[in-house]
């Protein structure tokens, strides 16, 4: 890799890390923005899940001292159970539609939460919280956005920023697990892949360190609309992929 290209590597990832150390989520969104036009997508896609890995797993042992796994199993547990659902249903719908609908949908949920007080805190059970899960990773496995509903769902609660990310960064963890070994069994880790993710981490570590420190010392209402000014990104970027190849599927 060329010096002028690793550069641009390095900055994603350093980004990424920052965004997802004060938000949570959202790296994914950020690093593949540069990366699709440096490396190829099976890459990026596999960067992107042990990357995964590292910044929810550095902000679960962060945030271990209001974790609360009994408020996390159940939406880890739904999401388990929907991502290869939604991946083998990817085979039979249309996903150039599928991304738009969904974009449009997040969209409106940002710009509605962002243009309106907080919302009402709401109580939800084990059950529902389940199929919840499912639902984020039937999400996740059709779009590529795992955490984006069981991180609305921590909003829709009431909780304070920090017990938010303390349940839905383990649903991510657990996610970006069941992504990582279907990646290895598929044999898509190569050892180029590997090279660059270790060339990576200093950058990756360096942006979650940076953006933990931001992070503490906002306020959960500034928590709270930087939450849905990632989900407004991440509906823009949904329906921006959609109209690059306009008319849809055509």
């Amino acid at each position: 890799m060329e010096v002028p290209v690793f550069a641009l590597f390095a900055l994603a990832a350093l980004a990424g890390g920052f965004v997802s150390g004060f938000s949570g989520f959202a790296m994914g969104l950020v690093v593949s923005g540069i990366w699709l036009h440096i490396i190829t997508p099976m890459q990026t896609a596999t960067l992107i899940a042990g990357y995964g890995l590292l910044t929810q797993g550095y902000g679960i042992f962060k945030l271990r001292h209001v974790l609360d796994l009994r408020k996390a199993w159940p939406l880890a547990l739904g999401t388990v159970i929907g991502i290869p659902i939604g991946v083998s249903i990817l085979a039979y719908l249309n996903p150039s539609y599928l991304r738009f609908g969904v974009g449009v949908l997040l969209v409106l949920y940002a710009v509605y939460g962002l243009t309106k007080p907080v919302f009402a805190p709401v109580k939800i059970g084990v059950g529902a919280d389940i199929a919840i899960g499912v639902s984020n990773g039937l999400l996740g496995g059709l779009t590529g956005l795992g955490g984006v509903i069981s991180t609305i769902s921590c909003q829709w609660r009431g909780w304070p920023k920090d017990v938010q990310r303390a349940v839905f960064q383990p649903v991510l963890f657990v996610a970006f697990i069941v992504i990582s070994s279907s990646q290895a069994v598929a044999g898509t880790i190569t050892k180029e892949t590997l090279t660059l993710y270790a060339l990576g981490v200093p950058f990756m570590v360096a942006g979650l360190w940076s953006g933990f420190k931001l992070f503490g010392k906002i306020n959960d209402e500034t928590f709270r609309n930087t939450v849905l000014a990632l989900l407004l990104l991440a509906g823009l970027s949904l329906i921006a992929s959609v109209m690059s190849l306009a008319p849809i599927n055509s």
